[in-house]
This record gives structure tokens, sequence and C-alpha cells, in this order.
């Protein structure tokens, strides 16, 4: 895993997924150096970056140019520009102009989570893997409902990391933004 701070960051922008996140999107990804990555809201590309280090391709996708370009110099930064595609546009759209994939990542949706899934999941290969990150419980309730009405289980898993800041008296803990993980298996 990429540490934290070997990512360009962007202040007008979210992320880099901090890294123990990052951490767990891929184990519950299981992505394999044969598989096909789409990554809508892309934000810093922190996880673009590590499922390019592990994919065949990757797509990142993302609607604010500001992420694009800290996706773009972050892809540049870790040498993965080879199999990564950056598109700048609405995820719904840009999503269908893409041929089939393995794993759908989505880290942001505009506001278009569930009509995402619904394509996303068209396009999913069977066996395929989608994987939600929010920060908001109603997106997490979103994501649950709508894989379920596809037809798939739902896992929900919410991360709660706390970082160690040492002080005089000793190691404070200082909590991150819990994150909540949605993922399901396209059977």
């Amino acid at each position: 895993m990429i540490r934290d701070e070997d990512f360009i960051k962007n202040i007008n922008v979210p992320g880099p997924t901090k890294e123990e996140i990052r951490c767990i999107v891929m184990c519950k990804s299981e992505v394999s150096c044969d598989d096909i990555v789409v990554d809508i809201g892309c934000g810093t590309g922190g996880l673009t970056v590590e499922f390019a280090k592990r994919a065949k391709m990757v797509y990142a996708i993302d609607q604010n140019s500001l992420a694009i370009e800290t996706t773009v110099e972050n892809i540049k930064r870790h040498g993965v520009a080879g199999n990564v595609v950056v598109k700048e546009g609405d995820g719904l759209y840009l999503l269908k102009k893409l041929e089939n994939f393995d794993i759908l990542m989505i880290g942001g949706s505009g506001g278009k989570l569930q009509h995402i899934l619904e394509k996303g999941y068209k396009k999913l290969n069977v066996g395929g893997r989608i994987l939600v990150t929010s920060i908001l419980l109603e997106t997490c309730l979103e994501a649950v409902k709508t894989i379920e009405m596809l037809g798939m289980t739902p896992d929900v898993v919410n991360v709660s990391i706390s970082k160690g800041k040492l002080t005089e008296r000793g190691t404070m803990m200082l909590a991150n933004n819990p994150v909540t993980i949605v993922s399901a298996h396209k059977s």
C-alpha cells in the first residue's frame, strides 16, 4: 500500500482515500491482474493508483477537472500511466460508453448512485464486484437498497480509523471520518 503522504493532494478535491480504507477496499474487491476496473468519482486518484498496481486496466472518471488533474499527477508519480485511462465527465454518461468490466468502484456519484449502479450492473461481468465507499449514511442506504434490488447480497462494513499523534505526555488518538464500504458480487 502507498502511504497517504506519498500522494499529491489538492485542498479543493476530497482524498486521497486513507491508506487503511484503501487496504480494505483492495481486499474486498479481490482485484487481480486480469481485471478491468471502473473508478467513478476517482477524486485525487488514491484508489485508481492502488487498482492500477494490481489490475489489467483502470478507467478513472470524475466530473471535477481539479480531481482529474490531481489524479493524472498521482498516476504519473506512481508510475501506473500505462494501464489507466482518465476521463473527465459525468460518470453515468461515460459508463454507458465503456465495454464490460470486472470491478465497479464508486467513490462519488454526483447524486446519481442508483442509476450508476443499475447501468454498472448491466456492464459488470459475471463474478464481477461492486464497491461503494461513503461517508454519508444516506449514500450507504441507497447503495444497499439498490444492490438488493439488483438481486445481489450487499456486504456492509463501517470503518473507524484513529491515528496516534505523539504528545508530551503520550500518544493521543485522532479519529478520521468513519467510512462505510458496501460491496457485492454478481453471480
